[in-house]
């Protein structure tokens, strides 16, 4: 079974009238613990890729640090868009570095990369709360890196922190 189909299907299995409904993905903290050890796990099979080429093009990579602070400060529809433009940006550097890559672990890993990054942000859009559907646009910080390991970093610091600390944020009001 392809990787991020489990995400898929548990969307699937949630959509209400049209709008997905965050409650099995967020309630149950076994869903976000795996896929923090299913991006772990990507980020150390790629480093063990022999020989990966640097990138000629750079990807453009969010900036997914984060102020707990500040990030409690926030409403829950902020944290949503912030994190779907970090999503969009990796998207878009995976699938950069995808055409770049012609070693086959690296553009093994990089494909399923895509594919969880890309169920992750179709799953966001379909969330609904107080305003309309997302809309691309948004600049979120960004930095340029060469080596394909970073991608791979980024995500994993994306899902085992901003990703996290959401689910953990909606959880409160959704699982009581």
């Amino acid at each position: 079974s392809p990787p991020g189909l489990l995400l898929l299907t548990s969307f699937l299995l949630h959509v209400e009238e049209g709008h997905a409904s965050p409650t099995r993905l967020v309630c149950d903290d076994r869903l976000i613990q795996k896929y923090i050890g299913e991006a772990k796990d990507m980020e150390k099979s790629v480093g063990q890729c022999q020989a990966l080429p640097a990138l000629s093009c750079p990807a453009v990579l969010p900036l997914v640090d984060f102020s707990l602070q500040q990030w409690k400060s926030k409403s829950n529809e902020t944290k949503r868009r912030e994190i779907l433009c970090d999503l969009a940006l990796l998207v878009g550097a995976t699938a950069g570095a995808k055409g770049q890559v012609t070693q086959d672990c690296g553009a093994r890993q990089l494909r399923q990369l895509h594919r969880h990054a890309t169920s992750f942000l179709l799953l966001l859009q379909t969330f609904s709360w107080e305003t309309g559907p997302w809309e691309p646009g948004c600049s979120p910080g960004s930095m340029e890196e060469t080596h394909i390991t970073s991608i791979f970093l980024t995500y994993r610091q994306l899902v085992q922190g901003k990703l996290r600390f959401f689910f953990r944020d909606l959880a409160k009001d959704l699982c009581k």
